[in-house]
């Protein structure tokens, strides 16, 4: 887990025409390995690293919010650049608004938010190895048991405010 009292990274879609700053390190970065994931990234997995909506500062631009399909059936909300429609962040249905899943590609540093969990595994491509010493699941886990103390309190504190 990335962790600094100043923290900032930044990002942005592939044409240059959005540009977005974290003014906060994570909740958690997941590493999702589950079917629809793999299909909404062209990839083997998702990278998205957990902030609230409010620690995601657009610096240039207007991105465009476009509504998916998942396999939840909540659906999901992407926010792309409207001009290349790279995908920079999204708001999962299960979750609410005020939690956005950054795409950890998109940032200019990716390399500063490596998996925290890996999740879904039951659908892992069988030719990925994943890392020791990094937490790994067959489905989902229980936030309670692996968020650091931090990432609680502030998850607790949104639930708070959604709530009231």
């Amino acid at each position: 887990m990335v962790t600094s009292d100043t923290f900032v990274a930044e990002g942005g879609c592939a044409c240059g025409a959005v540009h977005f700053r974290l003014t906060a390190t994570p909740l958690i970065v997941h590493c999702c390995h589950c079917r629809w994931c793999q299909r909404e990234s062209g990839a083997a997995f998702a990278l998205n690293a957990m902030i609230e909506t409010d620690h995601v500062i657009v610096m240039r631009g207007e991105p465009e919010p476009v509504e998916a399909p998942t396999n939840s059936g909540k659906g999901q909300l992407f926010v792309r650049c409207p001009s290349c429609k790279v995908a920079l962040w999204s708001h999962y249905g299960g979750l609410c608004d005020d939690i956005a899943s950054v795409r950890v590609g998109t940032l200019d540093e990716p390399d500063q938010m490596p998996p925290d969990v890996h999740i879904f595994t039951a659908s892992k491509q069988p030719w990925l190895r994943l890392p020791e010493g990094t937490p790994v699941f067959e489905a989902y886990y229980d936030v309670a048991e692996l968020w650091p103390e931090d990432s609680l309190r502030r998850w607790n504190r949104l639930m708070k405010t959604e709530e009231t």
